[in-house]
């Protein structure tokens, strides 16, 4: 079956971030009802990021042709696949390890190397990013709403079943074949030597930008792993908890969809000084309170903790100059959105039980050195 590449591409997004809406807000409430502790579920969610950060840098910058990605794309969604089927298997913790970290090591590339699709259809058919993208933060939405209510009715098993369908939905999408395929000659093809990534990681502006959004991104790891079952904690059924999820990413779409008309005169290190403000707003509303009008304004400044970071990061990359700006999203993708945060939820699967709530102080302390490493210019 041939459909039109937008809409090939813009289901491709809808059904990968149907499952992640499933994954994010609610995996930590499924390893719960497993019967992991707070310290084993730190381990395990952190050991799945570190699996993302490897998948994102070592699988997605080996992609070095366009003509090359649709199939890739496939094989990754076949894998994803399997490996989430595979929790099906067991509950014993060291299973579920060596899936998650099997599952995130395949499942993390789909997003970088789909956006490096989009990137390819933008100059070869004229398609526009943002109506596309936007389908992906929709799902998000419908996603957890739905997996909270479901979590409320059949209980925790509801989350895996859900994640089941999503990728099982992303796999069958991904079969059909675009109206046109990625097309590219023998200059797209990426250099991927280490002396390319020295010489780019030694530039003053990257290295403060990369460590900067990492920082910022890692901040939210306290929120990503454990806000859904401290909020259940404090008396707020699962549904509510997928709302409070979904109220964010609502968010996160008004400002994509506004971005250009609200910052198109904004340097990428504006943007990270707006977002830093937000986020320390944010990470101090969630440590001081659980009364749920706090909760709602905390949640609407997601668009600028993730969303204004995310649109600084897009702005610093698309400065740069031909392959540099594949390098580069690769390592964006791999430190910022794997490394800082498997790490930091770690950390939170440490300093949660005798914090609680506090955690989200901590969070707030690691935007402050994030803000004066900010990149000038850009």
């Amino acid at each position: 079956m041939t459909i039109r590449s937008a809409y090939w591409l813009g289901l491709g997004y809808f059904t990968y971030f149907f499952a992640w809406g499933v994954w994010l807000p609610f995996w930590a409430v499924w390893l719960k009802g497993a019967g992991l502790t707070a310290e084993k579920i730190g381990l395990l969610l952190g050991c799945g990021m570190i699996a993302r950060f490897l998948g994102s840098l070592l699988i997605a910058s080996r992609v070095t042709h366009p003509s090359q990605l649709i199939t890739v794309l496939r094989l990754l969604a076949l894998l994803s696949l399997l490996f989430v089927l595979s929790f099906w298997v067991s509950a014993f913790w060291v299973w579920l390890l060596l899936v998650m970290i099997a599952f995130n090591l395949f499942f993390s590339p789909l997003v970088p190397l789909s956006d490096a699709l989009a990137s390819t259809w933008l100059s070869q058919i004229g398609m526009a990013y943002g109506p596309v993208r936007l389908w992906g933060s929709l799902a998000f939405v419908i996603s957890s709403a739905l997996t909270g209510v479901l979590v409320n009715v059949f209980s925790y098993q509801a989350v895996l079943a859900m994640l089941c369908l999503g990728v099982a939905a992303m796999f069958a999408g991904m079969l059909m074949r675009p109206s046109v395929m990625p097309q590219g000659d023998t200059k797209q093809s990426v250099r991927t030597g280490w002396p390319e990534w020295q010489r780019l990681l030694k530039e003053n502006a990257v290295w403060r930008f990369l460590l900067c959004v990492t920082l910022m991104q890692g901040a939210h790891a306290a929120y990503y792993g454990f806000s859904a079952i401290y909020w259940q904690d404090a008396g707020y059924s699962a549904s509510v908890v997928g709302y409070l999820w979904s109220l964010g990413v609502v968010a996160e779409i008004v400002i994509f969809a506004f971005s250009h008309r609200l910052f198109r005169r904004w340097s990428a290190s504006q943007l990270l000084l707006l977002s830093g403000v937000c986020a320390l707003i944010r990470w101090s509303l969630l440590g001081a309170t659980t009364v749920l009008p706090w909760l709602i304004v905390a949640q609407l400044l997601h668009c600028g903790s993730f969303t204004v970071c995310h649109l600084a990061a897009m702005r610093f990359i698309a400065a740069r100059q031909g392959a540099e700006v594949i390098r580069l999203q690769s390592i964006y993708s791999a430190l910022a959105m794997g490394g800082g945060i498997a790490v930091m939820t770690m950390v939170c699967g440490v300093l949660y039980q005798p914090l609680h709530g506090g955690i989200f102080w901590v969070m707030a302390a690691l935007v402050v050195p994030a803000l004066l490493l900010r990149p000038g210019g850009s």
